[in-house]
């Protein structure tokens, strides 16, 4: 998601004249990190307390913190010899060690700067040592929170520094103004603009707890507005639209992968989902009320996103059904309190703006 960002806006900074590629050494890498990265996705969607065992198996193994125990190496450089990039950004918490090792054997150190962006939102458990790498050039946290824990893992104050968040440019597009927003909801959506409206969410891969959520707010009779999105997943959007089918009175629609979520954030009352930096980030970028997914346990990353989201009060948890919709029927009755997490959302949202990174990642 952040490398597409990135990419995204060095297309609109054309002064800075950016030329990007996208390596993906793990899920289009050898075999063992392929499966690693299916077995990720296959405990989000059906087990994301089971992320314990393997979020603290990877912190001790550590596949990917040394040059020397790299697999597709061969690939990495033949692309590193072919690219000769100037600079080597990681947005992921596995990429920060051995192929930045890697890299500066290959290409020699005065040759390739490396950089690390973590859209991490907290510190602590969860939180992956191999973020930080001390011999970096630089390292880019998206909040204050995340850098302080880059400086407690060793980061030099003078390579740590808070860049915001990395996301999509369709985020940072002027909020709608009220005529929009509601011939967006009445033509898009088919919703009345005058009454709440949720949206569920889901990971890119279809992970969600939809069924369960919308028998939930049935059984207690919450007569909500409700947009849903199934990620890229065409089974899960199947089992979604045959339960509506079977409860025609439910009043929701399916959006598609590619709809435009900052409008659709900016449009609703509130968001479900899972407490991912990502979906996270982009409720507090959007200021949309923020309820997190909780059902079936919580991942490591997904504690840190919590804890963030608690000291700055931004956000409910739902840990069963029920309480989805005792919290829906709580926010349609008191739109007051909707109204205190926007402003809340407003002061935790981190001043800076893509085009900066991307300046510093130029300019470092």
């Amino acid at each position: 998601m952040r490398a597409r960002a990135f990419e995204a806006w060095a297309q609109l900074t054309p002064e800075l004249k950016l030329q990007t590629h996208v390596h993906r050494p793990l899920d289009e890498g050898p075999g063992l990190y392929r499966f690693g990265v299916g077995l990720y996705n296959w405990i989000q969607r059906n087990g994301p307390w089971l992320h314990h065992l393997y979020f603290n198996f990877l912190e001790i193994a550590a596949p990917c913190r040394f040059a020397r125990t790299l697999m597709g190496q061969k690939k990495f450089c033949e692309t590193l010899e072919k690219i000769q990039p100037d600079v080597l950004l990681s947005v992921h918490g596995s990429l920060n060690h051995g192929y930045f090792d890697c890299a500066r054997k290959f290409l020699g150190p005065k040759k390739i700067g490396c950089v690390t962006y973590c859209g991490e939102l907290f510190g602590g458990y969860g939180f992956s040592r191999n973020w930080v790498n001390p011999d970096a050039d630089l390292f880019i946290g998206a909040v204050p929170e995340t850098c302080a824990e880059a400086a407690r893992l060793g980061m030099p104050a003078e390579k740590n520094w808070t860049g915001g968040f990395l996301l999509r440019p369709e985020f940072y597009e002027p909020p709608p103004g009220e005529t929009v927003r509601q011939s967006y909801i009445r033509d898009t959506l088919g919703f009345n603009p005058d009454e709440f409206i949720l949206l569920l969410s889901a990971s890119s891969r279809g992970a969600n707890n939809h069924l369960v959520l919308l028998e939930a707010l049935q059984r207690e009779k919450i007569d909500a507005q409700i947009v849903l999105l199934c990620g890229k997943s065409i089974d899960a959007q199947m089992r979604v639209a045959n339960w509506l089918k079977q409860n025609p009175k439910v009043r929701a629609k399916i959006l598609p992968h590619d709809t435009n979520v900052a409008l659709l954030l900016r449009s609703v009352s509130a968001v479900v989902a899972r407490p991912g930096t990502g979906a996270t980030s982009e409720a507090i970028l959007c200021q949309c009320p923020l309820l997190l997914n909780c059902l079936g346990g919580t991942m490591p990353q997904e504690c840190i996103t919590v804890k963030f989201c608690r000291k700055h009060l931004l956000a409910e948890t739902i840990r069963r059904p029920a309480d989805l919709a005792r919290l829906a029927a709580l926010w349609m009755k008191n739109p007051e309190l909707r109204a205190a997490i926007r402003e809340r959302m407003a002061k935790a949202c981190p001043a800076g703006h893509p085009k900066d990174i991307l300046r510093r990642v130029v300019h470092f």
